[in-house]
C-alpha cells in the first residue's frame, strides 16, 4: 500500500524552520547602482517587522572594493539606536531576538567589527568564507586556502573574545563557476574544520546555482550523518537554472531547518560597476547574463514553505508587499513569481468566477455542490484492467 503521509516518507523533514534574510548585504552587493542608506534602513526594518530575526546588515570589507557598503557604520548605528528599539517594541518585536550579521571576509574586516563592537554598534555575528575549489576561493579572498584557514582561526578567537560569534561558510559544494566539478566529501571535511577551529555555525552555500536536488539531498544527509545538530547548519542557494526550489525541498527532506534568501532573488558576485564608475569588486563577472544570477527569492521560498504547513514565523502577505516596494527601489521587475501572482488561497478568487452558474444549476434541477449526475453511483466502479498492478 502506498504511504501518502509526506512526513512518514521523509521523517527527518522539519515542522518548523528559520529563514534569515540577506537582501541588504548579498542582494544589494550585486547592484550596479548605489542603494540609498534610507532605503537600506527601510528594508532592514520592514523585514524584521515582518518576522525576520536573522538578518545580514552589511559588509565590513574595504569600501574601495565594494562601495555599495560605504554606509556600513551608519546602518549598524541605526540598528543599535534607541529609535529602532522603540520601533521594534511598537511592532511587538523583541529586540533581543534579533541577530545582526556583518560579512568580514578578511581579518581587517574582523578587526573593524571589533572596533565597532567596542563603540557599542558592532554586529552580533560575523561571517568568513572558504570555497572547496581554490581558484574560486582566491577570487573571493585574494589568498590561498591554507593561509586563509590560519587567518580564520585567528579571527574566530578575536571574534569570540569580543563577544561575537563567527559563521563559517563553505562554498562550491556542488561545483565551481571557475574550476568546475567538486567533491562533496571536501565540503563535509571543510565543515568539520570550521567547527574544529571554533565557528559557531556553518553556511552551506551553492553560490552559482550548480546544485541538483539529488546531490543536495545526498550532501545534507552526509552532513547530518556526521554532525546531526541542525542548529549548526544553514542552507544558502543561488538561482541560475530555475531549479532552486527543488533544492529547498530536497534540503527539507534531508532534515535541515535553517535557510536564507533575498527579496526578489537579488544577489550574486559583488558589482564591478557602481552608478557611473567602474569599481574593483571581485573582478570580472563569471556569467554571461545578469538576469540569471541571484539567490532564491524570499517571497517564493516563504510561499513554498507556508503552503507545506511548515512553521516559519513570517507575515507572508507583508513580505509580498515589501517585495513589490523593492521592485520600485531597484527599478526593474525582479524574480519573485509570488509577488506577481500572490499566494494560493484556499478560499480561491471568487472575483474571477463567470456569472450564471447558480441559475444554470437550478434550471437543470441540480443541487448546490452537486458534481455528478443524480442517477450515477456514489463511486466509480472500474474494471480490473485499470486496477490490476
Amino acid at each position: 500500500m502506498t504511504e501518502y503521509d509526506y512526513w512518514k516518507i521523509f521523517p527527518k523533514m522539519p515542522r518548523k524552520v528559520t529563514i534569515g534574510d540577506i537582501t541588504v548585504r548579498d542582494g544589494f552587493q550585486h547592484e550596479e547602482k548605489f542603494i540609498s542608506t534610507p532605503a537600506k534602513i527601510f528594508y532592514l526594518e520592514e523585514l524584521i517587522f515582518a518576522g525576520c530575526r536573522d538578518i545580514e546588515v552589511t559588509n565590513l570589507g574595504n569600501p574601495y572594493l565594494m562601495p555599495q557598503f560605504r554606509d556600513a557604520e551608519e546602518l549598524l548605528t541605526h540598528m543599535r539606536s534607541d529609535l529602532f528599539k522603540k520601533r521594534c517594541a511598537k511592532n511587538d518585536v523583541n529586540y533581543d531576538d534579533i541577530t545582526l550579521t556583518a560579512i568580514t571576509i578578511r581579518e581587517a574586516a574582523v578587526d573593524r567589527a571589533i572596533e565597532l563592537r567596542n563603540k557599542g554598534i558592532g554586529p552580533d555575528r560575523l561571517l568568513m568564507m572558504v570555497s572547496t575549489e581554490e581558484e574560486h576561493h582566491f577570487a573571493n579572498s585574494g589568498t590561498t586556502l591554507p593561509a586563509y584557514w590560519k587567518e580564520a582561526e585567528r579571527c574566530i578567537q578575536k571574534c569570540n573574545d569580543a563577544g561575537m560569534i563567527m559563521c563559517g561558510t563553505v562554498s562550491t559544494i556542488w561545483g565551481s563557476p571557475i574550476g568546475g566539478a567538486t567533491d562533496l566529501k571536501d565540503a563535509v571535511e571543510f565543515t568539520k574544520r570550521w567547527l574544529e577551529i571554533g565557528a559557531h555555525d556553518i553556511e552551506h552555500a551553492d553560490h552559482d546555482g550548480s546544485a541538483s536536488s539529488p546531490d543536495v539531498y545526498r550532501y545534507f544527509s552526509m552532513i547530518l550523518d556526521e554532525i546531526p545538530n541542525t542548529d549548526l547548519h544553514l542552507a544558502h542557494f543561488h538561482e541560475t537554472k530555475r531549479v532552486a526550489s527543488a533544492s529547498i525541498l530536497a534540503t527539507l527532506q534531508a532534515g535541515i531547518t535553517r535557510y536564507e534568501a533575498t527579496l526578489g532573488g537579488l544577489g550574486g558576485q559583488p558589482a564591478n560597476f557602481l552608478d557611473d564608475c567602474p569599481v574593483k569588486g571581485t573582478g570580472e563577472y563569471y556569467y554571461e547574463d545578469p538576469r540569471y544570477v541571484g539567490l532564491v527569492t524570499l517571497e517564493d521560498t516563504l510561499v513554498q514553505i507556508d503552503e507545506m504547513d511548515i512553521e516559519h514565523g513570517y507575515d507572508v502577505d507583508r513580505i509580498l508587499w515589501i517585495g513589490k516596494k523593492l521592485e520600485k527601489t531597484i527599478g526593474r521587475k525582479l524574480r519573485s513569481e509570488a509577488v506577481i501572482n500572490g499566494r494560493t488561497l484556499k478560499e480561491g478568487h471568487p472575483r474571477f468566477a463567470r456569472p450564471g452558474l447558480k441559475k444554470l444549476k437550478e434550471k437543470f434541477g441540480e443541487k448546490p455542490g452537486q458534481k455528478l449526475p443524480a442517477d450515477w453511483a456514489d463511486h466509480a466502479n472500474l474494471s480490473e484492467k485499470y486496477t490490476a498492478s
